[in-house]
């Protein structure tokens, strides 16, 4: 099984309490889930994104300027750059193949190192 997170999961954002703590119960979802069904052998875990090119913000008119906002997250990822859909898909094949066998109740960051800055 595999979960969708968020950095934000991880870390306090101002302006956004709602889906933080949203993604922090989908964090302990996982692994709770992970060691309720791990006798079953079936293997929980999650990807918690930074920043990804979507079209989400602009179909949800969260963010008002789209381009703007994505130009101003290359600064908040240490990497200098946000992520792109196939970079999730990959680690979605990754988590969902037999390659991560011994893999469970895992929260896998897939920021370019947001979490590890600060909030702000």
């Amino acid at each position: 099984m595999l979960n969708l997170s968020s950095v934000a999961g991880a870390r306090p954002y101002a302006a956004v309490t709602a889906y933080c703590v949203s993604k922090a119960a989908v964090d302990m979802f996982t692994q709770c889930l992970a060691l309720e069904l791990a006798p079953d052998k079936v293997r929980v875990n999650a990807i918690a994104p930074g920043v990804v090119v979507t079209n989400l913000h602009t179909v949800t008119n969260a963010v008002p300027d789209y381009p703007a906002f994505l130009e101003r997250s290359k600064a908040t990822h240490p990497l200098g750059f946000v992520g792109e859909a196939r970079d999730v898909a990959a680690l979605a094949l990754f988590l969902c193949s037999g390659h991560a066998r011994w893999l469970t109740g895992a929260v896998v960051p897939l920021d370019g190192g947001r979490a590890l800055a600060s909030a702000r």
